[in-house]
């Protein structure tokens, strides 16, 4: 006879992975917003009340977080938030040139045109008037310019290694459209580095796209620095709970 409580006990394990794939997103939404700084103390019992859950899945968030060395955990004091790493950062921006330069003279190579260029046209040649603003929606678009010229020029394992170098840098390279000069010039930036790829100009866009990730790196540290330095002057005394 089958188990009548088999379906329960499947829909359980999803129920629990939802929950800790929610408790993640909020963590990590709140640390990539500096509700918490580093060497700021997370215990598990007072996030899983604050959110509404149990430990299993505040503590399951909390590896995952481990693992892309957002927080640490020491046996005796417990989790906390890890400094950010600016060297090992600067390491990752200069993968990213590395790979992204290598996707462009692949493209370069190519004797067609991908049907994306028109797509990334339709998003950064456009007029000033157009241009997104919200910081957001522009850090989501930026990566999907990056991510599409490496995916594009067809190699399955530099594009894997891409959007892990993208998930790790992830926490501060948002905080580059906080500010509207920095998504101004994004879009001019990108406009260029776009019409030298389409023109097959491999040295050129090369150049421009090394300027601008270097440029990038530069802001973004001079950014989260300041950031840092408000969330600890203002405390924010409750941060927000799950969606």
């Amino acid at each position: 006879m089958i188990p009548t409580f088999a379906p329960a006990t499947a829909s359980a394990g999803s129920l629990r992975v939802n929950l800790a794939e929610t408790v993640y997103a909020a963590l990590k939404r709140e640390l990539h917003e500096f509700a918490w700084v580093p060497g700021d103390r997370l215990s598990e019992a007072e996030l899983g009340q604050r959110l509404g859950v149990s430990r299993t899945p505040v503590r399951e968030a909390l590896l995952r977080l481990r693992s892309e060395g957002l927080v640490e955990v020491e046996a005796k004091t417990g989790w906390f938030v890890r400094p950010i790493d600016f060297d090992r950062l600067d390491q990752l921006y200069d993968l990213r040139v590395v790979l992204e330069c290598a996707s462009v003279a692949r493209l370069g190579a190519r004797l067609d045109d991908p049907p994306e260029f028109a797509a990334l046209g339709a998003a950064w040649l456009v007029p000033a008037a157009e241009r997104l603003r919200d910081a957001r929606a522009v850090g989501e678009l930026d990566e999907a310019f990056h991510a599409w010229l490496v995916r594009a020029a067809g190699n399955d394992e530099i594009a894997r290694v891409h959007q892990d170098v993208t998930e790790r840098i992830r926490i501060v390279r948002r905080l580059d459209f906080t500010r509207p000069d920095r998504i101004d010039a994004t879009y001019d930036e990108h406009a260029k580095i776009l019409r030298e790829v389409i023109r097959r100009k491999v040295d050129e866009a090369q150049r421009l796209l090394r300027s601008h990730i270097e440029q990038s790196k530069v802001e973004v540290r001079k950014i989260s620095l300041h950031a840092m330095h408000e969330a600890r002057r203002l405390r924010r005394t409750d941060p927000p709970g799950l969606p």
